[in-house]
């Protein structure tokens, strides 16, 4: 009664306030917009047709062998790439944990777990190609094989595994730190091996994660449209199969039936792991250690997945160095003479439009996305409104949206659908869309960053402020938000980065007017240029890392985390 009481006095105190209220009807209007509006536009041509409710178009595209061969591809890669991922994730997470490694063998941990961050999301497939083709620098000049084929299955299931697992790595390590030692040390003092408190107490323990990370990695693979498009080949993918559907086909209503298809599939995996397995995997943890865990010094365990994990390890650093190589050497597979030539050709292919284009959108979209979230995680956390599951559900559901289907709602939703006329329908075709499209795709990430720092901090701090009088928008700007900016400044960065390297959501709605750089390596690297697309690659990557680094010693210098830690010691 109590409880129905207070919210009944925070909802009128909320109504009281006008700041507040406008907050919400924009958050709202632009969450419907963008998101909801898009994915009904999709419903609409995919069952609607001739004034009437109709399936026509589904039995249509499920008629075409090339749809229902690009479904069955498209789920076997996501199962085999989800399944191995989460395996090497497993083994590099475990080998952190739990045994003893050198400081070397740590680093080298980490600069593979954030170069997936840092480069486009294609750039594995330039150095497979590169590499392992048929004028790869291994396959024909050190192995003598000529005739070997990278592009296909295999091609985009390595491709992606060494992409994605990383993601893997970093959820299960959380996981693997938070199980309480003395659980396996208990296991261990009844006499049971290495092997068997592994398999009866860690992985038990662990295995809710363990599938939250094989699907977290499925709706990637599945998603992922640059990879299967450079090395796929004629091995099609559901991504691939709607964009030249578009494309090619010029088939609108046919591309929407099928990224229905593949929103419905992506929906029903989120579903599975964010309100089922997510909560499971939070139940089954003991909480944080009571003390410290005894490291794996034992050689017949720590030698073999150490080893292992430094193949791999190594293997990956080895593909992304070959992009630097790959735009220095004059010729690729025939000279390998160094030289600045496609440097002075991506200059001469308005490489300096797409840099600047491409850096202009991506930094008006990062500001503007990191404030959303921290709004949209403020109102969340803070306040009690009717519409709060409506904003936190509408602004994590584009997460599962493929950036592929995002594409094509927006074609049909801002090309003509509802907005026939007027601002909206002014927007396709413009830089102001690409914005949108940025600011969409990472709204995600920065929201659940900023939940989770927002959850930590007093409600009594706020509550200061209101008594003394402060309205809402002053409570949030000068007490909240101070509190938050690491995670603040940490969306801003993030936003920025997965902007710049962003292709499967723009490349539909890209026009003449705009060069992008991951665009432009794309379609370079379908004209088998791979020199000058690496160019693109290599300044790309050193933008992305510049950022990252930047951000990281603003943190460090300026952020809350650092003066707190200076007050805890003061204490």
């Amino acid at each position: 009664m109590a409880k129905d009481q207070g919210a009944a006095l925070d909802r009128k105190k909320l109504m009281g306030d006008p700041i507040m209220v406008t907050t919400i009807v924009v958050l709202i209007t632009f969450l419907t917009l963008f998101i909801l509006y898009p994915l009904a536009i999709l419903l609409v041509d995919s069952f609607y047709g001739d004034g009437r409710l109709t399936f026509d178009v589904f039995k249509r595209i499920f008629a075409m062998p090339t749809f229902t061969r690009a479904i069955s591809n498209t789920l076997k890669i996501g199962f085999v790439v989800g399944i191995f991922s989460a395996l090497i994730g497993l083994l590099f997470a475990y080998v952190e944990v739990y045994v003893k490694m050198n400081k070397f063998v740590g680093g080298l941990f980490k600069v593979v777990s954030m170069l997936p961050v840092v480069s486009p999301p294609f750039v594995l497939s330039l150095s497979m190609i590169m590499l392992f083709g048929k004028a790869g620098i291994i396959t024909r000049f050190l192995l003598g094989i000529y005739d070997n084929s990278v592009y296909g299955y295999w091609g985009i299931v390595i491709v992606q595994t060494l992409t994605f697992f990383p993601v893997c790595y970093m959820m299960l390590k959380g996981l693997l730190k938070n199980i309480d030692p003395s659980l396996e040390e208990a296991a261990r003092d009844m006499g049971a091996s290495r092997f068997k408190v592994f398999t009866s107490v860690t992985l038990p323990l662990m295995l809710p994660g363990l599938g939250n990370a094989f699907l977290v990695t499925f709706i990637e693979s599945i998603a992922d449209f640059a990879n299967p498009m450079i090395i796929g080949g004629s091995y099609d993918t559901l991504a691939t199969t709607i964009y030249l559907q578009i494309t090619g086909s010029y088939d609108k209503p046919g591309a929407a039936a099928m990224a229905v298809v593949l929103l419905c599939i992506t929906l029903a995996m989120f579903a599975v792991q964010k309100y089922y397995l997510e909560a499971k995997t939070s139940a089954t943890l003991t909480g944080k250690a009571s003390r410290a865990r005894v490291p794996i010094e034992e050689k017949s365990v720590r030698m073999p997945l150490t080893i292992l994990c430094l193949l791999v390890s190594v293997f990956v650093v080895m593909m992304y160095i070959s992009i630097p190589f790959g735009s220095l050497f004059k010729l690729w597979g025939k000279d390998y003479h160094l030289s600045l030539v496609h440097y002075q050709e991506l200059f001469r292919d308005n490489g300096m439009k797409a840099f600047k284009d491409s850096f202009i959108l991506s930094l008006i979209a990062s500001p503007i996305t990191a404030l959303f979230s921290m709004v949209i995680s403020y109102l969340v956390v803070k306040k009690r409104f009717r519409g709060r599951g409506f904003i936190e559900f509408v602004s994590i559901l584009a997460m599962a949206v493929p950036g592929t289907v995002l594409g094509v709602g927006y074609i049909r939703g801002f090309s003509g659908g509802v907005f026939r006329t007027g601002f909206l329908q002014g927007i396709y075709g413009t830089g102001a869309i690409l914005v949108i499209v940025f600011i969409v795709r990472s709204l995600p990430v920065g929201t659940r960053s900023g939940i989770s720092a927002l959850r930590q901090i007093d409600k009594s701090i706020e509550e200061s402020a209101y008594d003394l009088g402060a309205n809402s928008g002053k409570v949030f700007m000068s007490v909240t938000l101070p509190l938050i900016k690491d995670s603040f400044f940490s969306g801003i960065v993030t936003t920025f980065v997965r902007s710049i390297t962003a292709i499967s959501a723009i490349i539909l709605l890209v026009t003449p007017q705009y060069l992008l750089i991951t665009c432009r390596i794309n379609e370079l690297s379908e004209k088998g240029a791979y020199g000058v697309s690496c160019a693109y690659a290599t300044i790309l990557i050193a933008i992305v890392y510049a950022a990252i680094l930047l951000m990281n010693l603003f943190i460090r210098y300026f952020g809350t985390s650092r003066k707190i830690r200076e007050a805890e010691k003061d204490a």
